[in-house]
């Protein structure tokens, strides 16, 4: 399952082929520990047969905190002392957005 840009080009045989195929359930964490269901594109290609999802530009992939908060802590600018953030996300989920950036 690869994750698409707003391209209808399958990344894998890059043949204009996809098509959609049905719609998945992602959860979505935000600012002051709020969440949220939203529901996922899927794609898939007529020529080789692999499966895509095409994510809001709020999210990236294999993440379930929005972009923003990602962003800031990468940035410094959230820290696990920022009012709002005390609790979420965890002190060591921030460490390992800035480690693996």
């Amino acid at each position: 399952m690869t994750i698409i840009n707003n391209s209808n080009v399958c990344p894998i045989c890059n043949h204009e082929t996809l098509k959609y195929y049905d719609k998945v359930k992602r959860i979505v964490r935000s600012k002051n520990g709020t969440t949220k269901w939203i529901s996922v594109p899927r794609f898939k290609c007529s020529k080789c047969g692999s499966y895509h999802r095409k994510l809001p530009d709020t999210l990236l992939p294999f993440k379930h905190y929005e972009a923003d908060v990602i962003r800031g802590v990468r940035e410094q600018l959230i820290t696990p002392c920022t009012y709002g953030f005390e609790d979420y996300p965890c002190e060591k989920t921030m460490k390992r957005w800035v480690l693996y950036e």
